[in-house]
C-alpha cells in the first residue's frame, strides 16, 4: 500500500510527479487498513537532505504490505545548518520530542558527514544516542543507514569503525551468507549495493558479539546484518537507497574539488560503477580539465547529462525486496500478539542482548 501524504512535505508531490502512489488523508481516512508509523531521522548534509529523504520514501512506498504508510522526518541537534535547510526543517520536520510522545512503529536512521576521527567527538553524537536509547525500547524495529549503522554499533556493542586504507567507493557485488533468514526471503542470492565511506565494521567483530551477517561483498565486506535477536536492529553498511545518479553526484563533487584545489590528485572513478562509454566521457573531460588548469583557460562544464545515459541500477529491486521483507515483520509484530519464530527465547525486557 501507498504512503500517505500526511504534511505538505514536498517530497510527497515530487515522488507523485515521478508516478508514485501517495494518498491524501482523506483518500486514507476512508480506507480501513492498519496505518504503520515510520520515524526517519535524517541527519544527512544540507546538500543531500532532501534527495535522501525521497531514496527512503521511495523505498517504502515500494512495499507491498497492506499497510498504510506514514513517515514522520525529523532530525537532531549537533548538525551544521545552513539557512534554506533550516527552513526546511522547520516547515515540515517534527521533533522528536513530539514523536516520543505520539509513538512509531519503527525507524531508519540515515547516514551523515563527519568531521572527526572518532564519532563520540561529533557534536552530533550525544542526541542521537539520545534517540537509541529510547527507540531501542519503544520502536519494533530500527534500520540504519552507513554511519547510523557504525554508530549504533558502537553504541551498543563498544566496537568502534576502522579507518580503511582508500575508500570503499563504488557499486560491488554482493551474495548472501543466510539464505533462511526472513529480511532475505524471495530475493537474488547474489546482487550489487552502491557504498561510499572512508571506514568499516567489520563481520568477525561483529559475530563476537551475535551479531548475524546476513549480505557480505568479497570486496567490499559487511553490507547487512542484523542484531543477535534477529531483527530488532537491521544494519546497512552500504547504501541501497541510493538513486542511479547518486555516485555520479559524488564524483562530480570530488573533481569540483579538484577544479578548486581543494585537493591535489584528480579523483578515481568509483569502482564498477561506469561503462566503458561513460569512462570515456570522463577520461576526455579529465585531460581537458588538467589542461584548462594549466594554461589557466576555461574549464567546460562537468558533462553530467551526458553521461546519464549511460548508468544503469543493479540494487533497487533488491533494495525494494528488503524493504518490504522488513516492513513486512513490523506489521506482523505490531499487528499480532505473539512473536515472530526467529525471537523465541530471546529475553523481552532485553530485545538487544546488551
Amino acid at each position: 500500500m501507498p504512503l500517505v501524504a500526511h504534511t505538505q512535505l514536498p517530497t510527497f508531490l515530487r515522488l507523485q510527479e515521478e508516478g508514485e502512489d501517495i494518498l491524501n488523508p482523506e483518500r486514507a481516512t476512508h480506507q480501513h487498513i492498519r496505518e504503520l508509523h515510520i520515524g526517519f531521522l535524517n541527519i544527512m548534509p544540507d546538500a543531500a537532505l532532501e534527495a535522501t529523504e525521497r531514496q527512503f520514501f521511495r523505498l517504502i512506498g515500494a512495499c507491498n504490505q497492506i499497510a498504510q504508510f506514514h513517515v514522520h522526518p525529523f532530525t537532531i541537534n549537533g548538525l551544521p545548518r545552513g539557512v534554506s535547510a533550516q527552513a526546511h526543517i522547520d516547515q515540515y520536520y517534527e521533533t522528536f520530542e513530539q514523536l516520543k510522545l505520539d509513538g512509531l512503529d519503527a525507524l531508519i536512521i540515515s547516514g551523515a558527514n563527519v568531521t572527526h576521527a572518532h564519532l563520540q567527538d561529533e557534536d552530533f553524537w550525544q542526541p542521537l544516542t539520545e534517540v537509541f536509547d529510547w527507540a531501542k525500547d519503544n520502536v519494533t524495529s530500527i534500520l540504519c543507514s552507513c554511519l547510523a549503522t557504525h554508530a549504533l554499533i558502537q553504541f551498543c556493542y563498544g566496537i568502534e569503525r576502522t579507518r580503511l586504507p582508500a575508500k570503499c567507493w563504488g557499486v560491488y557485488a554482493h551474495k548472501v551468507i543466510d539464505r533462511k533468514h526472513p529480511l532475505i526471503a524471495e530475493i537474488n542470492t547474489r546482487f550489487d549495493v552502491p557504498h561510499s565511506r572512508f571506514n568499516a565494521v567489520f563481520q568477525e567483530d561483529l559475530e563476537h558479539h551475535g551479531v548475524k551477517t546476513l549480505v557480505s561483498s568479497a570486496e567490499a565486506g559487511l553490507h547487512l546484518a542484523v542484531s543477535p535477536d534477529g531483527f530488532r536492529i537491521v544494519f546497512f553498511q552500504g547504501h541501497p537507497e541510493y538513486d542511479n545518479i547518486s555516485l555520479l553526484k559524488e564524483y562530480k563533487r570530488e573533481v569540483l574539488r579538484y577544479i578548486n584545489q581543494e585537493i591535489d590528485q584528480y579523483p578515481h572513478f568509483p569502482e564498477h560503477y561506469f561503462s566503458h562509454e561513460a569512462q570515456a566521457i570522463f577520461t576526455r573531460y579529465a585531460e581537458h580539465v588538467q589542461d584548462a588548469l594549466k594554461n589557466h583557460s576555461p574549464i567546460d562544464d562537468f558533462p553530467e547529462q551526458e553521461v546519464e545515459p549511460f548508468l544503469d541500477n543493479t540494487w533497487r529491486d533488491t533494495a525494494k525486496a528488503v524493504f518490504n521483507n522488513w516492513l513486512g515483520k513490523v506489521y506482523q509484530i505490531t499487528n499480532q500478539d505473539r512473536r515472530l519464530p526467529f525471537m523465541d527465547g530471546i529475553d523481552p525486557n532485553n530485545p538487544l542482548n546488551l
